[in-house]
């Protein structure tokens, strides 16, 4: 998968996983990483589908419909992905948090519902629900950060509402941050993030 890994100056903070949205690069959320955790290694990963030229994680059907035989093909590859990533520049597999915005935040969703201990962490910027009607593995106190807005017509407060549930029921415990916004990933949304990285992973 095409990406970029940047080393940090701390080798025991966490790992920054990068997903971008639909028709983003493995450049976008870099500025991200910077004001999430400064001194953490970074890598930064691309999608590997087109969707009319726009690069994503996992074919959709339609807007918010999901090809879901795509995504678990597609979050496998990207599991293994992270595994060989580790190998080769030598980072600890165990010590991830993704960092994803829109189809980047559904995909690092999708690894949450699909594999034990996939990330140590995760913050979420506007996802929806990955899959229904499947059992999540155990998650229990695993921290995740879902940013999302009032009035996103993308992802509705009652998908997000309905996230957050099917996290807890598996035992992660998610920090929700509403904006009185749309899709859009607004400063004041990502310095909640970067406060809430903080909080559990600098403490």
């Amino acid at each position: 998968m095409k990406h970029v890994y940047r080393e940090g100056s701390n080798p025991a903070a966490p790992v920054l996983v990068l997903f971008h949205g639909t028709g983003g690069t493995e450049h976008d959320l870099l500025p991200l990483a910077e004001r999430i955790s400064p001194e953490s290694s970074v890598l930064s990963v691309r999608g590997n589908v087109l969707e009319n030229g726009m690069p994503r994680f996992f074919r959709r059907l339609a807007e918010g419909i999901f090809d879901e035989e795509d995504l678990v093909f597609r979050t496998e590859e990207l599991g293994g992905f992270l595994n060989e990533a580790a190998e080769k520049y030598g980072f600890d597999r165990g010590n991830l948090v993704a960092v994803g915005y829109s189809n980047g935040a559904n995909i690092a969703g999708s690894l949450l519902f699909h594999y034990k201990q996939a990330l140590k962490g995760a913050i979420l910027h506007h996802p929806m629900v990955p899959r229904r009607g499947i059992e999540l593995p155990d998650s229990a106190g695993l921290p995740v950060f879902i940013g999302a807005g009032k009035n996103d017509p993308l992802c509705t407060p009652e998908e997000t509402e309905e996230l957050k549930s099917l996290l807890e029921a598996a035992g992660a415990e998610v920090d929700l941050h509403w904006e009185n916004y749309g899709h859009q990933l607004t400063g004041s949304e990502v310095d909640a993030a970067a406060r809430w990285f903080a909080e559990r992973f600098k403490g």
